[in-house]
């Protein structure tokens, strides 16, 4: 049975490109299209697609707010267009707060330069998403109605960290990829303002959605986050993600952890990739490092968990049930590298325990 999706953009010319791309699959077969958000509600009621691709600018009713009502009434994995300007990257936050589950650029060829390869990834993204369809209310959607963060705590001195501390978990590194946006927030929420250690993130995605990403997920922890910056120094308690289209290093300068910003070779898949960043951590943290990898297609982050967990560090991977993608996750389960296996919902008091 091939899945049927749903396409919606106000763009005849697109949602033709779109279909094109789609129907090339033999496993994916489109059921119809739409040009608003209203639209897109009536037909998601009419044809039971099994996942949509949901544009954000649309007349009638804009594709957030499309979002939001089939979310509540009929929920389908949705993955929205996106432009890669900052007011993209608000609106793409914004849509997945409401409840999509992936994003893509819409511009084609800033998925890939590779007019194939783009094809190619629109397809696998979209096949991966309609698997969540039966399991879709088990997951939690973002929400922005967290306590905005008190002044204090914006404003706390933070020390930095010296290398080789006391014995145990001396840095936290989480990496994930489709699905992460979601994901992070449910565990960056929960952890304390005084939480003891650094932290890093690598989430796959574009250059200008990071800066807004981190912004949004300070604004609403009760930890400081902020995108990395080259020279930037591990400090308990902030969260470090990694900026899109570059690599995140760790290195040892004087005995002080200190963060470089590199460019990206142009053989790397992943700007930023989790492998790159665990395997710096390594050579700073060996055997004192947490290493988390949460949702994400692929199997970034296997390599460099592979070299920490050789090294004496631990290595967590996010369950399949509670993942928008079951791939990164799995990679590292099905490679013998998991000390652990848990559920989103229960990531962050394990780590609050275990540090």
């Amino acid at each position: 049975m091939t899945t049927r999706v749903l396409v919606v953009d106000d763009s005849g010319f697109f949602r033709r490109r779109v279909i094109e791309i789609l129907e090339e699959d033999p496993l994916l077969t489109v059921v119809g299209d739409a040009a608003n958000g209203q639209e897109a509600i009536d037909k998601a009621v009419e044809l039971k697609p099994d996942v949509i691709t949901m544009d954000i600018e649309m007349p009638v009713m804009d594709g957030i707010t499309a979002t939001k009502k089939i979310m509540a009434s009929n929920p389908i994995p949705i993955v929205m267009f996106s432009s890669l300007t900052t007011d993209g990257a608000k609106a793409t936050l914004d849509a997945l707060e409401a409840g999509a589950l992936d994003f893509l650029p819409k511009r084609f060829e800033d998925i890939s330069n590779d007019r194939t390869e783009a094809k190619k990834l629109l397809c696998q993204r979209v096949l991966a998403i309609a698997q969540k369809k039966h399991t879709l209310k088990k997951i939690i959607p973002l929400t922005s109605s967290t306590t905005a963060k008190p002044a204090a705590v914006v404003a706390l001195k933070r020390t930095t960290v010296n290398i080789q501390q006391a014995n145990g978990i001396d840095i936290v590194a989480i990496g994930t990829s489709t699905g992460g946006p979601l994901a992070l927030q449910h565990v960056l929420a929960d952890l304390p303002e005084d939480f003891p250690k650094p932290i890093v993130m690598i989430q796959h995605m574009p250059a200008t959605f990071t800066p807004a990403f981190a912004k949004r997920l300070d604004q609403i922890c009760k930890i400081s986050v902020k995108e990395a910056e080259d020279g930037d120094q591990l400090k308990p308690g902030v969260a470090f993600l990694a900026p899109g289209g570059k690599q995140m290093l760790i290195e040892n300068r004087s005995g002080k952890a200190v963060i470089r910003i590199i460019e990206s070779e142009p053989s790397l898949t992943y700007k930023p990739s989790v492998d790159v960043t665990f395997r710096s951590i390594n050579n700073v943290f060996p055997a004192k490092t947490l290493a988390i990898v949460l949702t994400g297609m692929g199997a970034d982050g296997r390599e460099g968990a592979r070299l920490l967990k050789a090294q004496g560090s631990e290595i967590w991977a996010q369950d399949e049930e509670s993942c928008v993608v079951y791939g990164m996750p799995a990679a590292i389960v099905d490679a013998g590298l998991a000390d652990n296996v848990l559920s989103i919902n229960d990531i962050a008091q394990a780590i609050i325990k275990r540090v």
